[in-house]
């Protein structure tokens, strides 16, 4: 059970567990067990936090999601593949091309229409799905297929932080969000105080959220935030982001994402339903997006990249190792429903979202098996020359990159 939980497609089968758990559940006798569940409201409403379960788990337990994020890039930023400006080069750029590409796509199928709030669903790749569907086919691929793909998801993970910022949050109370950034304050004073046990942070942590969530802006962005300040390298002779990460990675791969994609996937699936779906814009324009405007994006914005000498692919990966990446790029699961629970309100544009995000997940997860166990794979170095152990993204994405 340690192995397969340390290994690369754990969490990705954790998640379709979790889908699977959810549509089954809507789309039986106990469905109104499901709706009631989620529909249900507890919190203190004196406090302003008397939250359906739903939102408790959108609004208080993404953050995990999201603060694992945040650690992960600054582990990059301070000893990955973004550590250095011209190996950062190709990766970047591959991920905003990929997250612009998918959003004029919908844009331009849904112009016009209220259905066009939703342009930020198609513009994140879900690294759990992903790093899974690539560990089916790891040994056909060289190791530098899934360093790209895990620098790219990073980056790509972060764009989505900024899209929810600027087009998902509400009206913004100032007071609030000043009290969240005197809070972020606080946590900078007690760095450099030299304070490298965990516990301290944690009410300064809870009182950051509570003030983001107050603000109007999306509370689970005081989890990037608060990741971002936390210190890298040894602080009082504790590696504290080592240790977070490899302590809440865990809880984000198999507590946090399952039971959002429980609270969220449910979707009643019908022949009548089908049909309303793929007779609503808003279920083309993501399968668009996400299996065309994806595609395009990543492997255009590499081409290009690497044609004008900016970046260069890792050893052994070649056009058609490209071409899988930017398959895998559609698997935009976790964040695009996510972001279609914060883009629409209208049950019928939601429900209809999410069938387009679970077909195209489908479809591209089949697709870039299939490519990727047909390539034909170069010499490259071995497991111990790269430095490669056995997979296991259970580690954390840069650990194992």
């Amino acid at each position: 059970m340690r192995r397969f939980l340390a290994s690369d497609p754990a969490p990705g089968v954790a998640l379709v567990a979790a889908t699977v758990a959810a549509l089954v559940w809507i789309n039986s006798p106990a469905a109104d067990a499901y709706t009631t569940l989620w529909d249900t409201a507890v919190g203190p409403a004196s406090a302003g936090m008397h939250l359906d379960l739903r939102h408790w788990v959108n609004d208080a337990l993404m953050t995990v999601f999201f603060f694992v994020i945040g650690l992960e890039l600054k582990q990059e930023l301070v000893d990955g593949e973004l550590a250095h400006p011209r190996a950062a080069a190709l990766p970047v750029l591959a991920a905003v091309g990929g997250a612009l590409v998918p959003a004029v796509v919908f844009l331009m199928v849904t112009f016009g229409t209220p259905a066009a709030r939703g342009w930020g669903v198609p513009m994140a790749t879900d690294p759990a799905f992903a790093v899974g569907v690539l560990a089916l086919v790891a040994r056909r691929v060289p190791p530098g297929v899934r360093l790209l793909l895990l620098a790219i998801a990073t980056v790509d993970d972060v764009l989505a932080v900024l899209v929810i910022a600027a087009g998902y949050s509400g009206a913004l109370s100032w007071p609030w969000l000043a009290a969240a950034v005197g809070g972020c304050l606080l946590v900078v004073v007690l760095r450099r105080l030299g304070v490298s046990a965990i516990w301290p942070y944690l009410p300064v942590g809870a009182a950051v959220w509570y003030a983001t969530l107050q603000s109007g802006a999306h509370a689970t962005l005081a989890g990037v935030a608060l990741a971002l300040l936390t210190p890298a390298g040894s602080t009082g002779g504790r590696d504290v982001l080592a240790v977070l990460l490899r302590r809440l990675a865990p809880v984000s791969a198999f507590l946090a994402v399952p039971v959002f994609a429980l609270a969220n996937a449910g979707v009643p699936l019908s022949a009548d339903s089908a049909t309303a779906a793929f007779a609503d814009r808003v279920t083309w324009a993501i399968l668009a997006g996400l299996l065309f405007g994806k595609f395009a994006g990543i492997t255009g914005t590499i081409t290009l990249v690497t044609r004008t000498g900016l970046g260069h692919l890792p050893s052994g990966v070649t056009s058609r190792h490209v071409a899988g990446l930017g398959l895998l790029g559609a698997l935009g699961f976790t964040v695009a429903l996510f972001v279609t629970e914060l883009a629409y309100t209208e049950a019928g544009l939601t429900d209809h979202a999410k069938i387009g995000i679970l077909a195209a997940s489908v479809i591209a997860a089949a697709a870039a098996a299939l490519v990727l166990t047909r390539t034909p794979q170069e010499p490259t170095a071995s497991p111990a020359a790269t430095g490669d152990d056995t997979p296991g993204t259970g580690r954390t994405r840069t650990e194992a990159a």
